[in-house]
């Protein structure tokens, strides 16, 4: 399992002091979409500078113009770049085809996305799946936490409202990654929540869980 950093609504100042704090207890740093809706690429370009060792996923959630946007995203240093599921095929398809060609990763967000369309991305065998409860969803309507998972053979990563009392129940299902926000970047103490996190996913299922 890989422990994801998801950084949002924060300064590229805050997001890069917050990423130092936590680095020993993290595999993968995600650019959130409100970082790179408000300063760009920069934010990508900055955060794969300052720690060229670690997985940077960009979370742009293409949704179309699918070139342009991943090209601008490995161009600045992403690994890793985010396309909706509910996108049309032919966009997915671009995504995929892009990053084949920078020897990059495609993430596919299933936030909203229909069975239909969850097994449509399923048919990507190289990407990895989100499985995705909202901020809205979270924070209006009380579904923090809230679990759903698909039935498909692919990578899964998880989002949403990820916290310590339920990281026992995401580990069950053995993500490829686990995202996690807010439970670390808006702790009193980051880096204790994060090694916290690490030293869970490291431990043994059932030595965790029980």
């Amino acid at each position: 399992m890989n422990i994801q950093l998801a950084l949002d609504r924060l300064s590229i100042e805050e997001a890069l002091s917050i990423a130092d704090r936590v680095e020993p207890y993290i595999d993968w740093i995600e650019v959130g979409t409100s970082l790179i809706k408000e300063f760009g690429m920069e934010s990508v370009r900055l955060l794969k500078e300052a720690f060229p060792h670690i997985m940077i996923v960009a979370d742009c959630k293409t949704f179309d113009n699918a070139v342009y946007e991943f090209e601008l995203c490995f161009s600045a240093g992403a690994d890793v770049a985010t396309v909706l599921g509910t996108a049309p095929a032919v966009s997915i398809e671009a995504c995929m085809e892009t990053a084949k060609k920078h020897g990059k990763q495609v993430m596919v967000d299933l936030l909203n996305a229909s069975e239909e369309q969850i097994q449509m991305c399923s048919q990507f065998e190289e990407a990895i799946l989100c499985s995705h409860v909202s901020k809205d969803e979270q924070e209006m309507r009380g579904q923090k936490g809230r679990l759903h998972i698909p039935s498909f053979s692919n990578r899964l990563a998880m989002a949403g409202g990820i916290s310590i009392d339920s990281f026992c129940e995401i580990k069950k299902h053995s993500p490829y990654v686990a995202i996690i926000g807010s439970s670390i970047t808006k702790a009193d103490d980051p880096a204790l929540a994060a090694k916290t996190f690490y030293e869970m996913a490291k431990q043994q299922k059932e030595k965790a869980c029980e």
